[in-house]
């Protein structure tokens, strides 16, 4: 079931595994230009340009862009009793973990009379995406919203695509998730022209204000992720994301059935999810083969799951031993790495790039998508080389206090002119002996 590349013998240099490895291909330029009108339609005409995109992509034009509170409310009221408990436990287990996040100020003084003092401050409002169209998700409702409002966020919109079916609300399960996080402004909204009004914001259909924010955070697709790349600067965002993907590096200590189903439960979320097993183990790889092909064809969505499996982004990469396979998927960076060898904390603690590590058999990637307390909004695309998933310090900003008093400032003035006019910027050590009438 999966292609496969044999590095057996020989791993090559980093730049040339980048080259070398199975992943997702999406060039958010390519539509660009089809996103770029509809950006400037939201900036230039609103709610009213919003509605139409939406009777053209989501089938519905709905009444308004907020959902009706009592919509939310009954949303709750209607959910099934135990998704209402799986979703409680969710949220319980992601706010402990993301309330240890939370960042103090801290004062440092640097001479007697001089201090820098790194205060975190909030973001002030956000949007919060949560898609809708191939799965519903209100886990990550609950991702994105849990460490905004543990980060201590004014104000928040959860913004997710108007549903056909739902009278063009979004999806209940989204607005009951939304109602046990006590989150009560929610637009019926999706795609780029999201993205475009949370940057404008608007006026409903109702008259009422939809205010802009300062950044926008959640996974969507490549529409949305191409308003993002349009609208950075204007608005804050967390990511460009790309298709998911799991990375699983195993040895012959790991169970091929286990692998195999984590394999195909990230396969199931998109024909260009990315799927990647690394092992050193031949007859591993053969049996995770035969265990693909007797489950791909008895899970739900068994032709998504063959075609992202059996696209050039999965595969299997055979290695040496498990110092090589470090080494590649230390270079691949993957959204979600599995390790299944011996000893697999020892393993993962030489794990430098993931957006995230699962550890050992009892630690699927479906774990951290749902109650694990981590969050799931992650690097895709090679990012986790140099970016972080979405946290609490996502919403924060370090903000610098510098309180110097005239002695301090005295006492290293003679070094700040030498160094403004090393800079040929005299006029900068100027406006701090003009503080001296003896200078």
């Amino acid at each position: 079931m999966l292609n496969r590349t044999d590095l057996r013998g020989h791993v090559p240099s980093p730049a040339q595994l980048r080259a070398t490895l199975p992943r997702a291909e999406v060039d958010v330029d390519v539509v660009l230009h089809q996103v770029r009108p509809m950006v400037e339609a939201v900036r230039d005409r609103g709610v009213p340009a919003v509605l139409e995109f939406a009777e053209r992509f989501d089938r519905i034009k709905p009444a308004s862009i907020r959902v009706p509170a009592e919509r939310i409310t009954q949303a709750l009221k209607d959910l099934d009793p135990k998704v209402r408990e799986a979703l409680d436990e969710s949220i319980a287990r992601a706010r402990k973990v993301h309330a240890d996040q939370r960042r103090t100020d801290k004062t440092t003084e640097v001479v007697p009379g001089g201090t820098v003092t790194e205060r975190w401050v909030p973001v002030g409002r956000v949007g919060l995406y949560a898609p809708g169209g191939l799965a519903v998700y209100p886990s990550t409702v609950v991702m994105n919203v849990v460490p905004a409002q543990t980060a201590g966020v004014g104000s928040l919109v959860v913004c997710s695509p108007p549903q056909a079916e739902h009278g063009g609300l979004p999806h209940p399960t989204i607005l009951a998730a939304c109602a046990l996080l006590d989150v009560e402004e929610v637009w019926a909204v999706g795609g780029a022209q999201a993205i475009a009004l949370l940057t404008y914001g608007g006026v409903d259909t109702d008259g009422v204000e939809l205010a802009a924010v300062d950044m926008i955070t959640g996974p969507g697709n490549i529409y949305m992720t191409a308003a993002k790349r349009l609208l950075r600067g204007l608005v804050g965002i967390d990511s460009e994301a790309g298709p998911t993907e799991i990375a699983i590096l195993a040895d012959d200590t790991a169970d091929p059935a286990h692998v195999a189903a984590d394999l195909i439960s990230q396969a199931e979320h998109d024909t260009l999810a990315a799927s990647v097993l690394v092992t050193d183990s031949e007859r591993l790889a053969d049996a995770v083969d035969a265990e693909l092909h007797r489950r791909v064809g008895a899970t739900k969505h068994s032709a998504r799951v063959a075609e992202a499996l059996a696209g050039r982004q999965s595969g299997c990469i055979l290695v040496s031993d498990v110092d090589d396979g470090l080494k590649v998927v230390n270079t691949y960076a993957a959204e979600h790495l599995e390790i299944q060898t011996a000893d697999a904390r020892a393993v993962a603690a030489r794990v430098t790039n993931a957006g995230a590590v699962f550890v050992g058999a009892y630690a699927p990637v479906s774990l951290g998508d749902y109650c694990a307390g981590s969050n799931h909004v992650l690097p895709t695309a090679g990012c986790a080389r140099h970016s972080s998933g979405l946290s609490v310090q996502t919403f924060l900003r370090g903000i610098h206090v510098i309180d110097y008093s005239e002695d301090a400032l005295r006492d290293v003035a003679d070094k700040v002119v030498a160094l403004a006019n090393a800079e040929d910027l005299p006029a900068h050590g100027q406006a701090v002996t003009a503080r001296f009438k003896d200078a």
